[in-house]
């Protein structure tokens, strides 16, 4: 009888060598299994509202089931949810888009995703300011691209500088990432803050302009916000405006986001969207046009809601030995320095060497769950997502506060 031939083992694909299941993700799912196993921990890593999604919307796609409204749609977006878009921008950017210049996606994730993966060749270059979202060095990697990565001081604000800029494009350059205001630092660009660095791309013809304004809503004190399309026009025909309802709607699992750009870009970008998820859902985006379009009271009363939360965590963390955090000016996270923890020892007789000791020393000991710095690009620091309720964040940041006397 002849012997079973062996199986052969699953042989993941070259492009994966490099990359994996977000570092957020991760650490989310060890908080949440010691959540399962009885442990108080408090998650403070996902960048998710902990708002519900505001009700004029949810009737807007209950009406939208009721008409039959669930079936396949045009490939990146209705006509509808397309002229909401344009509207927006027009009204909130005074950028003025033809709707073959508009794409819908899954979620602004797709949005950037679609972009990278319809425009990078093998080595072609990205400009990532650090800290960055950790997403946005795997979607390059995972499209053929190199990530390079510009690191930001917390001195400027961790902003990109022009000098600093204008040192890391190459012959190679194809994009420039600009996320503002910021995951995972808070920070954004004012008008006269974003111009010279826009003047940098201006120069470079080969280079174009990533910018995600996912936050655009949730800026603080009074602060205008600053697209790059609108601040510098003639840089128009080589950006694309990413943006979604996720994080100012609270819609973060409809999925939906939305870019505007070029329309020889764009017919690109749903080329790779065809292969991969068609059409958004079609409900979602009935849902999306009653956010643009409708009552936007909810979004400043929510924006002043987390200014206020921000302003507790920033306190709180100011007051913790060692830690050192800046005042962020929008999005929902504080990015803290750690640097004054490390080299000391735990209860427990670990030795903090890294902002990633840190953080694990705040999830198993003190059961908070936070972000470190380093899988964001810039360490030693951390990133809490104050996202939560008051109540949360103040008994997280009292469990923060405790773990640094306890250090010695």
């Amino acid at each position: 009888m002849n012997a079973p031939i062996p199986a052969t083992a699953f042989r993941a694909a070259d492009r994966l060598g490099a990359i994996g299941v977000s570092e957020i993700v991760r650490l989310t799912q060890e908080a949440n299994q010691l959540k399962r196993q009885g442990q108080p921990v408090i998650v403070l890593g996902l960048g998710e509202p902990d708002f519900d999604t505001p009700a004029h919307i949810l009737e807007a796609a209950q009406q939208a089931m009721a008409r039959g409204e669930t079936h396949y749609t045009v490939l990146d977006g209705t006509a509808e949810l397309k002229a909401a878009i344009q509207h927006k921008f027009k009204h909130d950017n005074g950028l003025e888009f033809a709707l073959n210049e508009i794409t819908a996606g899954a979620g602004a994730k797709q949005i950037l995703y679609n972009a990278l993966m319809a425009s990078l060749n093998p080595g072609d270059e990205v400009i990532l300011p650090a800290p960055y979202w950790t997403s946005y060095a795997d979607m390059v990697l995972i499209a053929g691209g190199v990530p390079v990565v510009v690191p930001c001081t917390e001195a400027n604000g961790f902003r990109i500088t022009p000098e600093q800029l204008g040192a890391a494009i190459t012959p190679r350059t194809r994009w420039v990432l600009i996320n503002s205001p910021s995951n995972p630092s808070g920070a954004a660009y004012s008008a006269e803050q974003l111009r010279p660095v826009l003047e940098v791309v201006e120069r470079h013809p080969q280079v174009w302009l990533l910018a995600d304004d996912i936050y655009e809503h949730i800026l603080y004190d009074g602060r205008a916000f600053a697209t790059p399309a609108a601040v510098l026009p003639s840089l128009r025909e080589r950006t694309l405006t990413v943006n979604g309802v996720s994080k100012s709607y609270a819609m973060t699992g409809w999925r939906l986001g939305y870019g505007a750009g070029p329309k020889a870009l764009i017919a690109a970008m749903a080329v790779v969207q065809s292969q991969a998820t068609s059409c958004p859902s079609s409900i979602s985006q009935a849902a999306a046009v009653a956010a643009l379009t409708g009552p936007q009271d909810v979004v400043r009363e929510r924006c002043q809601a987390f200014q206020d939360r921000r302003d507790l965590v920033v306190a709180a963390l100011n007051a913790s030995p060692g830690l050192r955090c800046r005042v962020p000016e929008g999005a929902f996270y504080t990015f803290a320095s750690c640097e004054g923890v490390l080299g000391r020892t735990t209860p427990g007789g670990m030795l903090l060497r890294t902002d990633a000791d840190f953080c694990a020393y705040l999830l198993r000991e003190h059961h908070v769950a936070v972000v470190p710095g380093g899988v964001l690009g810039l360490a030693p620091y951390f990133r809490i997502s104050y996202a939560a309720s008051t109540a949360d964040l103040q008994e997280a940041c009292a469990r923060i506060q405790r773990a640094c006397q306890a250090l010695f």
